[in-house]
């Protein structure tokens, strides 16, 4: 559906050179002098590239309808996940191309938002933090504080992370998805 620049507004989806964009940011302008124009932040929603484009009155976008669903992961069969639809109770299939980073912090019954445009999975996003159980570290030592340093560790879901040299294997910590980063540890 063609919009009109006046139209957009920060969230919607937009089609640009077949790609497409969710909108981060819009900047109505309005010079003394000549027409108005749009300044649009927008991020490409499968390479997270950002693009910044300058609309002018006469331009027409396409405005396309972007989907989100609440997904649970159920399991993996080769390099195809299954996860189960929490509305429908669907069973849907997501390849690993379109899960893309997101699988190094996908654990069993994790709850997703997939974001869908014409049936096909453009983006998957996780819960912003997850306690995971570390499998692998180096020993930590009587007296290790939080500012002394990190070591390397590895999660149960395989992905490798930064954690304080007081962690320990078989110790629980909260992992920020979004940087990957150690948040703190926790009790389980």
């Amino acid at each position: 559906m063609a919009i009109s620049i006046n139209e957009i507004s920060n969230g919607m989806g937009l089609l640009v050179n077949g790609a497409v964009y969710i909108v981060s940011e819009v900047h109505h302008v309005k010079p003394g002098k000549g027409s108005a124009f749009v300044r649009v932040k927008m991020k490409n929603l499968k390479t997270d590239l950002n693009l910044e484009r300058t609309f002018k009155t006469a331009d027409r976008l396409d405005d396309v309808y972007l989907e989100e669903r609440k997904l649970q992961y159920l399991y993996r069969a080769g390099d195809t996940f299954h996860f189960m639809d929490q509305t429908s109770y669907e069973e849907r299939a997501i390849s690993l191309s379109e899960i893309g980073d997101a699988i190094k912090f996908l654990q069993d019954h994790t709850e997703i938002t997939a974001v869908y445009y014409n049936g096909q999975v453009q983006k998957v996003y996780l819960p912003n933090f997850i306690t995971a159980h570390i499998t692998e570290t180096e020993p930590g030592f009587k007296g290790d504080s939080s500012r002394a340093g990190n070591k390397p560790a590895t999660i149960d879901t395989g992905a490798a992370v930064q954690v304080p040299l007081f962690v320990d294997k078989g110790d629980w910590v909260k992992i920020d998805t979004r940087t990957g980063q150690y948040v703190e540890r926790v009790q389980k």
